[in-house]
């Protein structure tokens, strides 16, 4: 199943099941009221929401609840994730980025899949213009796919984590790169770098349609991102050295984790200009548009402006 949430013909929001390429529901109406409005609230009801939600694609076009995607406009699938952490799980990237700084690699990345928290009230929605903070010189895309926490959980064994995935999307960190690197160099790791813009979407696909790709510690997933049309990253999402197992018994580890929490996966090799470098291509501008798409997880697209959007 494809999970969206939508700005209804009304302006009301509400959370959104696909039914098909075409078509959407609103679970809140096609209900009467069983399922909740906000898909925050839906994750919160567990396996319970999910059979109910399943039994909604019986339905067909023209019954209550079920619109036409040219009559509704996409939101982020979780606008309110109540926290979003942030791994550093491709080896590629991490290898690549600090080889282009003149760095060796770091041994301690080997130890332990290590992560930092970013600004879970930024998340921006598939079609938003992403703002481009005024003291940024050096825009840049970050090409990850993110997991949804669906359950609670504390001190969860990898062995066992799986359980606690309601699904994927694809993520977007958006990277102020002179920022970044200045507040780097003080030790506490990325924040006003980071903390304008996290992109996801278009919707979460739920786990189990992602079981016949698994393969190593992730799934066979092609990974690309196109820059005003031209495809300038290239992954694969089975090349990722910590599985989200990992990460989540990580995060997890005596700390509670809650549905609606986002951990994403960190960059893909090649997933980003700080990576490839600026002979592949100049840091974004103005006007730029960015798709990043993800096998069985859609499009996500976004342009940059340097208007503020009040």
């Amino acid at each position: 199943m494809k999970f969206v949430t939508f700005e209804r013909y009304d302006g009301k929001i509400r959370a959104g099941l696909l039914l098909d390429i075409d078509h959407v529901i609103d679970m809140y109406e096609a209900t009467e009221g069983e399922l909740p409005e906000k898909m925050l609230e839906f994750l919160d009801l567990n396996d319970e929401a999910l059979k109910r939600a399943a039994k909604l694609l019986t339905l067909n076009k023209g019954d209550q609840g079920v619109y036409r995607l040219t009559e509704i406009h996409l939101k982020a699938p979780l606008p309110n994730p109540r926290s979003f952490r942030d791994f550093y799980a491709f080896e590629q990237h991490v290898k690549a980025a600090r080889e282009n700084r003149g760095l060796d690699m770091i041994p301690e990345w080997y130890q332990i899949p290590v992560f930092y928290f970013s600004n879970h009230l930024a998340i921006k929605a598939p079609g938003e213009k992403i703002v481009m903070p005024q003291k940024c010189t050096k825009l840049d895309y970050e090409l990850e796919i993110a997991c949804i926490i669906g359950k609670q959980g504390r001190n969860i064994p990898s062995s066992k984590a799986d359980d606690y995935i309601f699904g994927y999307c694809i993520l977007n960190d958006w990277s102020a790169r002179n920022l970044q690197q200045l507040e780097m160099k003080v030790g506490l790791g990325p924040a006003k770098g980071k903390d304008f813009a996290t992109s996801i979407g278009p919707w979460i696909i739920t786990k189990d349609e992602l079981e016949a790709s698994k393969q190593g510690k992730g799934f066979n997933l092609s990974m690309k991102a196109r820059v005003n049309g031209h495809l300038i990253s290239q992954g694969n999402m089975m090349d990722i050295f910590y599985s989200f197992n990992e990460m989540i018994e990580q995060a997890s580890a005596a700390t509670t984790l809650f549905p609606g929490e986002i951990i994403g996966s960190g960059t893909v090799g090649t997933g980003c200009i700080l990576e490839l470098g600026s002979r592949i291509h100049r840091w974004l501008q103005p006007g730029d548009i960015v798709e990043l798409e993800i096998e069985k997880l859609g499009v996500l697209k976004n342009s940059i402006t340097n208007l503020e959007v009040r």
